[in-house]
């Protein structure tokens, strides 16, 4: 079960970075680490550094992916921007946290939807 699931993860994110770059942004880093968690996906457009969340679930719509964003998971989420921004000298830059939810279902493709400056919802 945890095999399956992780599997899906990363089939969820691998769809997401194609997504952003298919709609311009260049991938900076996958899977970036620290003592604080993990930022799935790293990008840059031409103003911003994007840090970008992935759910993925086996769903026919993304509104079950989007639930799991909760106020701790977005506290957590600025918390290791900030990680990563210090650790690489950027702590002036423009950024945001993005989220892309994918629900993937036997019976129809996969539907991605990306929600920019996702901390204010």
């Amino acid at each position: 079960m945890a095999q399956a699931r992780k599997k899906l993860g990363e089939y969820g994110e691998h769809l997401a970075a194609e997504y952003l770059q298919n709609n311009g942004y260049t991938i900076v880093e996958t899977n970036w680490r620290c003592p604080h968690g993990e930022i799935d996906i790293i990008a840059r457009d031409h103003q911003s550094i994007i840090f970008v969340e992935v759910k993925t679930r086996r769903a026919s719509s993304t509104e079950a992916a989007f639930a799991n964003i909760t106020q701790h998971k977005k506290q957590r989420l600025i918390k290791l921007a900030y990680t990563y921004l210090a650790s690489h000298q950027h702590e002036q830059a423009a950024w945001r946290i993005d989220v892309i939810a994918i629900a993937v279902s036997s019976t129809q493709l996969p539907i991605v939807e990306h929600v920019e400056d996702a901390l204010g919802w």
